[in-house]
């Protein structure tokens, strides 16, 4: 490895290698307060001068060398560095001590420290600015702000909403929202990204002022009376005793301020942080280390947590008697459960029973649940919500390559060439995701297609974007595949190694020309021919989909077409290539992968297999049912026929997310007995006989998977509310009531056993996962995973991947004369799903308050629209009554409304049709017509939504701007040039 001097130490390092990050790998200390390794150089502060082979150099900007001789302490480097950081202390008032962001990690602070600073050269001086409280969940503070451009860095490279700007030419700059608008009526999304990367306390959280320290909490009176009185002692007392104050207070707060490493519990990207708590006040989400999103959040994982703590919280167990519920003991409570599920197993035998596990509870819940219903009830009606989303693109893998997961990671997302988006508003329901996507188009020359019936961000920033009719994904990715094979573009080689039923899948492509796919499809045979060039002509392709691919009645044979076309193109295999079918809820894989379905053990082991079966047995001490059980909706529909009595359901508000909600209502109120375990009173627990309190993801440890099959540990930061308890013991109490004789202590425990029992997570440990360290799965036994699957062959007996042959059908539920608007549904950013978190927490309900339908500028002229007018929409299946929002994000007679809303939910509009091989509901096939009522009101989306905003792109901080200003000379005496290395 090359090698270079430091300080007279040899040290060496890897190519490429930023001299800074060779610095701070040694012992050696050098100021940098606005390098950020996950932001790279700024080059605003000019702290981090060294001298390197003589010259006076930014560490940050600089490039390691062989041979290379940096001193960092040379007079010249150290008069360098004093100064600059005294510019900076000129643009910010040090009062460390009272200050919220005293917590250890203030560079501003730790700098003055490290740097021995007694006196300021240069005065502070305000600025002519207010502070701005607009956004409900931060404050910047001009006066605090030192102009490092950390925030506008990762605003407009990491998180690239380009929200945020400095105006360097201005006599007196600051950071600008949308170039000056007030933070809460700019295009901020409250991702987060700017106050986890500010340096000081110019950016804080809301929930951290007068939180965080021991005098904090003072009114502004005093605790500027208190400022003063050190900035007169200052002159004379110097800032080394002063500091001495801060840093005990600082280290008296880390007694009171407790840090716990936890995982997102909203979409399944797998975001990872440390979340601050004081009692049970949550002062902030600190992301730094997390293997899936590193700093970035997004307005959900960063601020979304009221809900733990909402007077809504159920806390003690509850019965029903009539039409209300009474307080019950956890023992009576659980008797009555054990007894009725008894009687009911007895009467009518234990296929009368269902059970329903949670997406958004741990891997070991699952695993337990699935348990209870096969071990002690004696069934295999066992389901989990990814029936609702993602069943489909695991059978399209499941048929096509084996395993039914992501082929790559997020960092392979990042850098392939070419990424194709279908059917996923990722920007919205998958946002830290799409950040990465985001960077490799702005910053790398990425490109981008994204298909979708609306013109979502995603779609807005792609280089071609295909708006095809409802439902015919299959069509026109079937035709540019067979456009390929014709016309000699297919990977030969790597077909003929690797891919078996090339002349069977050839013959099924026969109805799918390109004038077909083009009729059908209502997209130009030119565009077509150029989707299908740039996939041939990109070194890596990957393709990433989600529930506009798969909840059709064809969504499995879509996701299969979606994995054809790589293979096709021989994009598996290799970094940077692969399929993506991105996760809903944050453990919907993993749910799935620890057995919560009718036809699977954890792992996907068939619960038909005498052997795997004889594997469980053994195990458990029991005889297994064989036969593969009830889904979630046959479910429903076994209700309704009288064959089904009882259901056991935790963490799912089913009433509302399955499709044909009035149907599913129907159903649940027929149960002779039902019970619901959850943390809130949701629209489900309504319709039950028993209702157990249990606990969110903050109040216990477990494991989630992500999407990227990552799994990851969370650990406890609070203690459960009242009675509350996490599911795990609710379950585990259940059984033993039943007779069972469980006795887990702890989460690990149960993984233990899963590890035993599922070579596909064999090598998975709690010690291997401890603190931010992951596993993606398969995991061997003696601990190496698979981050990129298919390096050596495809999981098939053979090691080939197969090409399975599709034929096409109509969508279901189609418009017609008197149905004739095509009702398209999904997430919105602010909210999860109906919102029975996100609603708890104020400022989400502030930026979005209700739900609304979005309508397109040219049917709202043809009907007499306008945002904010009444409208009634009514399906074969159901109405709800709906405030409109012009937008051209949709076009013609379709329509788009989000989920988020209890009071009228979408799912009233939709079918029970569903994908013909899972069962998935056909959520996206929904035909309505729209009554245009008397009644209309202010627009549904405040215009404090970021919606409104206009963001202001450039490249990053464009510190060059600053270094034009006649103000600005570098440090160093001003008689030293820089050599400032080129873009």
């Amino acid at each position: 490895m090359p090698a270079l001097s430091l300080n007279g130490s040899a040290i060496s390092f890897s190519a490429g290698e930023r001299l800074v990050d060779v610095i701070n790998r040694s012992a050696v200390k050098v100021p940098q307060v606005c390098y950020h390794p996950q932001l790279g150089p700024i080059q605003t502060c000019d702290t981090c001068m060294v001298e390197a082979d003589g010259k006076l150099l930014r560490a940050c900007a600089t490039t390691a060398t062989d041979g290379m001789k940096v001193i960092t302490e040379s007079s010249r480097a150290i008069a360098a560095q004093r100064e600059a950081f005294d510019r900076i202390l000129g643009n910010h008032m040090l009062y460390c001590t009272v200050c919220d962001n005293n917590n250890g990690n203030c560079t501003v602070h730790n700098t003055t420290k490290l740097l021995a600073v007694e006196h300021q050269e240069i005065p502070f001086k305000p600025k002519p600015y207010e502070q701005d409280f607009s956004n409900p969940f931060y404050r910047y503070d001009p006066d605090q702000c030192i102009l490092c451009g950390r925030c506008v860095q990762a605003c407009q490279n990491v998180q690239v909403n380009e929200t945020l700007s400095i105006n360097w030419e201005d006599p007196h700059p600051r950071v600008l929202w949308d170039g000056g608008s007030p933070i809460g009526e700019s295009s901020c999304v409250s991702c987060g990204h700017c106050i986890t990367v500010c340096p000081c306390n110019a950016l804080i959280e809301r929930t951290m002022l007068g939180e965080a320290g021991y005098f904090t909490a003072m009114p502004a009176p005093v605790l500027n009376g208190m400022i003063e009185v050190v900035k007169d002692i200052e002159p004379e007392l110097g800032y080394g005793a002063i500091m001495q104050v801060s840093e005990i207070e600082a280290d008296m707060r880390e007694s009171r301020i407790k840090k716990t490493k936890t995982v997102c519990t909203y979409c399944g990207v797998g975001c990872s942080y440390d979340v601050w708590t004081h009692d049970r006040h949550i002062l902030k989400i600190e992301p730094a280390h997390g293997p899936a999103n590193g700093i970035s959040t997004c307005v959900k994982g960063k601020f979304g947590w009221e809900y733990v703590n909402s007077k809504d919280r159920l806390t003690t167990p509850l019965i029903r008697e009539g039409d209300k519920f009474r307080e019950a003991t956890w023992d009576e409570a659980l008797s009555l459960v054990a007894r009725r599920f008894t009687e009911i197993k007895a009467a009518i035998g234990p296929d009368s029973l269902a059970f329903i596990s949670s997406s958004k509870c741990t891997n070991e819940e699952s695993y337990l649940m699935q348990k209870l219903a096969r071990a002690v009830i004696g069934t295999n009606n066992m389901d989990n919500c990814s029936r609702y989303c993602q069943a489909p693109a695991t059978i399209g893998l499941f048929r096509t390559v084996g395993y039914g997961g992501d082929s790559g990671s997020i960092s392979d997302i990042e850098q392939a060439d070419l990424v194709l988006i279908i059917g996923s508003n990722t920007a919205e329901s998958h946002p830290v995701l799409a950040t990465r996507v985001k960077q490799s188009h702005k910053l790398r020359g990425q490109k981008l297609i994204v298909s979708d019936l609306r013109k979502n961000e995603m779609a807005e920033r792609a280089d071609i974007f295909l708006h095809p009719s409802p439902g015919t994904d299959l069509v026109w990715l079937s035709a540019i595949t067979r456009y390929i094979l014709e016309s000699g573009l297919a990977k030969k080689d790597f077909l003929l190694q690797w891919v078996t039923g090339l002349d069977e899948y050839i013959r099924s492509l026969v109805p799918f020309t390109l004038e077909m796919a083009s009729q059908r499809c209502g997209i130009s045979i030119e565009t077509l021919k150029q989707v299908a060039h740039m996939i041939v002509d990109s070194k890596s392709v990957c393709i990433l989909w989600a529930m506009g691919v798969t909840q059709h009645t064809m969504g499995s044979d879509t996701s299969t077409a979606i994995s054809n076309l790589l293979l096709i193109t021989g994009n598996y295999m290799r970094p940077g290539t692969g399929a993506y079918p991105l996760r809903g809820h944050n453990n919907v894989q993993g749910a799935s992968d620890h057995g919560a379905m009718p036809n699977y053990f954890p792992g996907y082991q068939l619960v038909s297999d005498p052997e795997i079966r004889a594997k469980f047995e053994k195990a458990w001490n029991v005889t297994l049912p064989p036969k593969p059980g009830l889904n979630n909706h046959q479910m429903i529909d076994a209700i309704h026929e009288g064959k089904l009595k009882s259901m056991y359901v935790f963490g799912e508000e089913m009433s509302l997310v399955d499709s044909n909600a009035n149907y599913v209502g129907d159903a649940l109120s027929k149960l002779d007995f039902f019970v619901m375990q959850e943390i809130f009173f949701s629209e489900t627990c309504r319709f039950a006989d028993v209702i157990l309190p249990a606990t969110p993801a903050l109040e216990k440890e477990g494991t989630f998977t992500s999407t990227e099959r990552r799994i990851q540990r969370l650990y406890q930061a609070l203690e459960p509310l009242g009675e509350s308890r996490p599911d795990w013991q609710i379950i585990q109490d259940v059984a033993n009531h039943l007779g069972a004789k469980w006795n887990y202590h702890h989460p690990s425990e149960i993984y233990e056993e899963i590890a035993s029992l599922t070579p596909l997570m064999a090598g998975v440990t709690y010690e291997r996962l401890e603190g931010y360290k992951s596993l993606q799965w398969p995991v061997a036994a003696d601990g190496p995973d698979q981050p990129l699957l298919y390096t050596r062959q495809f999981a098939f007996p053979d090691g080939k991947a197969k090409l399975f042959p599709l034929a096409w059908t109509e969508p279901s539920d189609q418009a017609d004369d008197h149905f004739d608007l095509h009702l398209n549904n999904g997430r919105l950013l602010e909210h999860f799903h109906e919102g029975n978190m996100t609603y708890r927490t104020e400022g989400i309900r502030e930026k979005t308050p209700s739900t609304f339908v979005e309508v397109s500028p040219e049917l709202a002229e043809a009907r007499g629209l306008r945002s904010g007018s009444w409208v009634q929409l009514t399906s074969r299946y159901g109405k709800v009554r709906v405030q409109t929002v012009v937008t051209d994000r949709v076009k013609g007679h379709e329509l788009y409304m989000p989920m988020n809303s209890v009071e009228q939910p979408v799912n009233r509009l939709t079918s029970s049709y569903t994908d013909k091989v899972t069962s998935t509901p056909a959520y996206k096939e929904a035909s309505v017509r729209m009554e245009v009522l008397p009644e209309s009101g202010a627009n549904p989306l405040p215009r404090t939504n970021s919606r409104f905003g206009h963001p202001t792109p450039q490249n990053g901080v464009e510190v060059e701007r600053k270094w034009k200003r006649p103000d600005y000379h570098t440090p160093g005496n001003g008689l030293v040039q820089i050599q400032t290395p080129p873009k």
